[in-house]
């Protein structure tokens, strides 16, 4: 699978899934399937060891379902695949999630999900629609996060692209959210067709936000200021903590370099 721009992480995910699967569980065996789930479709449902899945209802007319070692989803969640959920990932109770999505490792994930990739240590974890989008690493969508996947003229999406400056059509009905890593949003943020947030952003307030949000950005529709580098770094350095990880100074240097590196953004 190429990609060749950022919406292919999401609309090319389903077959990455359906191939993946094959290599994954090639000369291995799954965990058994609780019986307390209700489980229907034609693909088949893999599970790590330590994966957890109790009264839920799984679907697999469309696609696999993998589930990755000390996952879990809790109970009334219902998942249609093609869906992957990474290693100690959870899926909060109630949730619908559609395919083809992925959830990363150690994110907790909930509400309403469709056609969307999350990369790790990223949390949605109430609820709120995520729709055709992209997520980057140690992002967090506050409770009743939402965004629009489709216009209301039903015309093709526009999107931020940063190698021409300049939006450029998808070509895509349905496109939703690109968030760079760390970024974030307060509760009832709404997010339009199509945005683009970069790294370190902040994004908050009672109305839409731009379409292009540029890295380092903090507030909301009314007003753009900068997310200060000094309190980016320490906000991350206490998200990894808070994982028990170390937040090490290549990573805080490649940080430092997306915010040198994306000024003029910000001043656009």
């Amino acid at each position: 699978v190429n990609i060749d721009y950022v919406w292919h992480i999401f609309s090319k995910n389903g077959e990455s899934i359906k191939s993946d699967f094959e290599l994954l569980i090639k000369d291995r065996k799954s965990q058994s399937v609780s019986k307390t789930n209700t489980v229907f479709g034609t693909h088949p449902i893999f599970l790590e060891e330590g994966a957890k899945v109790e009264a839920c209802i799984l679907n697999t007319n469309d696609g696999p379902i993998y589930l990755a070692k000390d996952c879990e989803i809790m109970e009334g969640s219902m998942i249609r695949g093609p869906f992957a959920l990474g290693e100690s990932a959870q899926v909060k109770m109630g949730a619908k999630v559609y395919g083809s999505t992925t959830i990363g490792p150690a994110c907790k994930v909930g509400g309403e999900v469709s056609n969307s990739v999350i990369f790790g240590f990223s949390n949605k974890a109430h609820d709120g629609f995520l729709g055709n989008s992209v997520i980057g690493e140690w992002c967090n969508l506050g409770a009743d996060t939402n965004n629009s996947n489709l216009k209301n003229n039903y015309s093709t999406v526009k999107i931020w692209n940063y190698a021409k400056e300049e939006m450029i059509d998808s070509g895509l009905q349905f496109c939703g959210l690109m968030m760079g890593d760390h970024s974030k949003t307060g509760i009832n943020t709404m997010l339009n067709t199509g945005t683009v947030v970069g790294v370190n952003s902040n994004i908050f307030g009672g109305s839409f936000p731009p379409t292009f949000v540029p890295s380092y950005s903090w507030g909301g529709s009314e007003q753009l200021q900068i997310h200060k580098l000094d309190q980016a770094l320490a906000t991350a350095e206490r998200v990894y903590a808070r994982r028990n990880l170390a937040f090490t100074e290549i990573e805080k240097d490649v940080l430092k370099y997306v915010f040198r590196t994306t000024v003029r953004y910000r001043h656009l």
